[in-house]
């Protein structure tokens, strides 16, 4: 079992803390027990959304078709290529 060391203070209206308090009730949980839980459940759902890429169909169509394309470097890239090599020599 682990232990808990990391405060997070807030204020909050009163009116507030009491619609916390009257949800944690209904779940049958302490107010500090619901609000972690719903703060972590907010935070997941932050971070999958800046994390997680949905592609449409035909997005996806696409992508997966150009991972089963060769590999075509283009003249930019040809250059930088050549260019990293003759550092590479020195």
């Amino acid at each position: 079992m682990t232990t808990a060391t990391a405060r997070l203070d807030l204020r909050i209206e009163p009116r507030d803390k009491d619609r916390i308090a009257k949800a944690a009730a209904l779940r049958g949980m302490p107010i500090s027990t619901f609000v972690r839980d719903a703060v972590l459940r907010e935070a997941d759902t932050a971070i999958a959304a800046d994390t997680v890429v949905t592609l449409s169909v035909e997005e996806s169509r696409r992508f997966l078709a150009a991972l089963d394309a060769p590999f075509k470097p283009n003249s930019r890239l040809k250059k930088a290529m050549d260019a990293a090599k003759r550092l590479a020599k020195h």
